[in-house]
């Protein structure tokens, strides 16, 4: 390429031109098509379909009309892009479960909750305006906006919307920008209403005081807005934070069903319904029996969860089925809008009212200020018809005499010209006598409206007013009641795998080589199981499905497996180590059940013990967790359950020397874990070399009697019989009689 030809392209690094490239692009995204304006709340596609279809006479009163033809004016006349886009965002306004307000009055197949995008092709369709839109459009001829030329400078299309009421607001938007994005919900136009006019009143009131007017959004369902008045004020406080919205339900006892009959704002009740489904598919929902969708056109919303029975906790169900499914939906809340300045930020409650209303008090101003000029003009124009009027014959002659009668009126009665012009087009009819009369009517009414005209426009609390008066007119033309009630509900837990199984009773079995099974019922007799080669019964528990069994090895360590998981007592079971991982020549010794509050007293034979709730003993770790301290050289006794009554309980302990001990179950500490507190007073050193252990222990329920089992002999103590055994903890206590003295358990009769 030679010198010359060069020098005709302008050259510049491709770092400089590809960052101007990008910038250029992100701020076309972010002010003309992803962020809506302050002043009327829509993006320029939705601003030209409203104005396109207003251009073509589609109010709210005409006729319907082809969307296609709407849609064929708006991209041939203001919006160069494609139909498709154009068209969905239409659709989108004549929702009524998308927009709070719509726009657009929709004839045909327009979507449904389920699918919004299941609308009709254009060419199906048919549409107008609604009647609220007229709250955008009712002052655009009124010297209200700013004209600016359509994309190729044929036509004129508004800058704006002369917005009447604060529809940024009442039907929200999304959108995502390069680096930003907008999320607003919609909200009551009678709330933002009173808001409106609240600010107007106290220019100094702040978000909290306005959320006192406007407390929440309000989605077009009649799902509830369950987050606290707290958050929803640190929400407008802030301009950004997120808000949960939750289906409505009632239970109906007799039939044992809950019944929804309203979901959050664009939930799809197919995609919940299959939601359910799938969880009672997993055996994931037991309680549940049948899931039917019963909604018809006089109920919309009418979804059936049939349960079991009444005893089934319905509120649980709903909690669960609330944290899982989309019952319960949360939205983003950030308040980010282009501002009268042009340029996008995040508004308080406060700031975006106040600014709105910045645009309706200017908006107004330029719509009276646009009536006075057309007042005072009339009355320039009346005034010349007056002076035509009290000198008509000289008029007529004028004008049969003169090839040129307009400045010779101009200059006999001291006219303008367009006075002049106005005389020169009356037509003879309205030279009548009675016209003089009208004209002088017509001038005292707009004296009058020049007057109050003038009187608004020179008072900045006069012209507050006017907005005010103006607000509270539209709010009762358009306002309704509010759809989404605003209840503080607390966040929905799920169900876990215990809550979710059917509570029926089993007796889990232990077997002295470790191995473990689960049988149906609390009758069984496990020890009249049959049980492998060399092996035996050694100890078992009754308890529920749905609760978890305990283990306790001869580490003092302790293991948790949900019972439901246990294999088959038909079956002869399996070994623990298969699903646990105790300490090397760790021994299981024991198995617990029962309700997480239940108590037992757990000692080693070195005579130290304590009490503990089961549910301390749980754990999900396969290592288990240690829960018993051990002096060296002792062992784990057998744990016993503590009776519901316990406070004249009292603990019997037994040792190898047959000393008996009675003293009060309240003397002794419920701890999580640990070595314990003394129970029988056996010399330290006798403990340590193994020369007197505690053989057994038991806990007495308030007037039992003791029953001491010592190889084939046995006795039954009463409570008399037992006084002399009765002494503090960590006494001696009491020498049995000669053949009960080598204890192998007691028990309380």
């Amino acid at each position: 390429m030679t010198a010359s030809a060069s020098s005709e392209f302008e050259t510049q690094p491709l770092r400089q031109f590809a960052e101007r490239a990008y910038l250029d692009y992100s701020m076309y995204v972010i002010l003309d098509r992803a962020l809506p304006h302050i002043s009327d709340g829509l993006k320029p596609v939705q601003r030209r379909i409203v104005y396109a279809m207003s251009e073509l006479g589609l109010s709210a009163a005409a006729k319907y009309k082809k969307s296609a033809r709407t849609v064929g004016d708006v991209l041939g006349k203001y919006h160069p892009h494609g139909d498709a886009a154009c068209y969905e965002a239409m659709v989108h306004m004549a929702q009524p479960f998308t927009y709070r307000y719509p726009l657009v009055d929709g004839q045909g197949n327009w979507g449904s909750p389920d699918d919004p995008k299941s609308f009709a092709a254009m060419r199906y369709t048919e549409s107008r305006l609604t009647a609220y839109s007229r709250v955008l459009l009712s002052e655009l001829g009124q010297g209200t906006v700013e004209w600016v030329p359509n994309f190729d400078g044929a036509l004129q299309e508004p800058e704006r919307l002369p917005a009447r009421l604060p529809n940024v607001l009442l039907n929200g938007g999304s959108g995502i920008a390069v680096g930003m994005a907008t999320d607003i919900p919609p909200h009551n136009l009678r709330e933002a209403v009173a808001a409106c006019t609240h600010l107007l009143d106290n220019p100094e009131a702040d978000s909290d005081q306005l959320c006192e007017h406007l407390p929440g959004p309000d989605f077009p369902t009649a799902a509830e807005v369950v987050t606290s008045p707290a958050e929803l004020k640190a929400i407008y406080r802030r301009g950004n934070g997120s808000v949960r919205a939750r289906a409505r339900w009632e239970y109906e006892r007799e039939q044992a069903q809950i019944v929804i009959h309203a979901l959050p704002y664009q939930a799809a009740g197919a995609k919940i319904m299959e939601q359910i489904a799938a969880q009672i598919t997993a055996r994931k929902l037991p309680m549940v029996e049948d899931l039917r969708d019963e909604s018809d056109h006089d109920a919309p919303v009418r979804f059936v969860i049939q349960l079991r029975s009444r005893k089934v906790d319905a509120q649980r169900v709903m909690e669960h089925l609330f944290a899982t499914t989309d019952l319960e939906r949360s939205y983003r809340v950030h308040l980010n809008v282009i501002g009268l300045d042009g340029r996008p930020r995040v508004f308080s409650l406060r700031d975006l009212l106040a600014e709105w209303l910045e645009f309706r008090t200017e908006t107004v101003r330029r719509r009276l200020r646009w009536r006075l000029d057309k007042v005072e003009k009339r009355l320039h124009i009346l005034a010349g018809l007056l002076t035509a009027y009290l000198n008509i014959d000289e008029v007529i002659a004028i004008i049969r005499a003169e090839d040129e009668p307009k400045p010779v009126l101009m200059e006999r009665f001291g006219l303008t010209e367009s006075q002049a012009e106005a005389i020169l087009e009356l037509r003879l009819r309205h030279l009548a006598k009675l016209e003089e009369m009208k004209i002088r009517g017509e001038q005292d009414e707009l004296e009058q409206e020049r007057k109050q005209l003038e009187q608004i426009l020179g008072s900045e609390q006069e012209l507050r007013k006017q907005v005010k008066t103006e607000l509270e007119e539209d709010a009762a033309t358009h306002g309704d009641e509010r759809r989404s009630p605003l209840v503080e509900r607390e966040q929905p837990r799920a169900m876990d795998e215990t809550e979710l199984m059917p509570a029926e009773p089993v007796t889990v079995v232990l077997s002295q080589k470790g191995w473990v099974r689960a049988a149906k019922g609390h009758e069984v007799d496990p020890e009249a199981l049959s049980y492998k080669s060399g092996d035996g019964y050694l100890d078992h528990a009754q308890g529920r499905s749905n609760q978890p069994a305990v283990f306790l090895d001869s580490t003092g360590r302790a293991y948790a497996l949900p019972a439901h998981t246990l294999p088959s007592a038909r079956s002869q079971g399996e070994p623990l180590t298969k699903r646990l991982s105790p300490p090397e020549g760790a021994k299981f010794q024991a198995v617990l059940a029962g309700e997480a509050q239940s108590r037992f007293l757990l000692a080693s034979d070195a005579g130290y013990g304590f009490i503990v709730s089961l549910g301390e003993l749980f754990s999900r770790n396969r290592a288990g967790k240690a829960v018993l301290t051990l002096p060296h050289g002792a062992h784990v006794l057998a744990p016993v359950r503590v009776p519901l009554a316990s406070e004249d309980a009292e603990v019997a302990v037994v040792s190898s020397n047959g000393n008996l001990l009675l003293f009060p179950l309240a003397e002794l500490p419920e701890m999580a874990r640990g070595k314990g507190n003394k129970l029988l007073g056996i010399p330290p050193q006798k403990v340590k070399e193994r020369q007197e252990i505690v053989l057994a222990i038991s806990v007495l329920p308030p007037e039992s009697k003791l029953k001491v089992v010592a190889g084939k002999s046995e006795k039954i103590f009463s409570t008399a019989q037992l006084e002399p055994f009765r002494a503090e903890r960590g006494k001696r206590g009491a020498l049995l009689p000669r053949g009960l003295r080598r204890v192998e358990r007691l028990e309380a009769v």
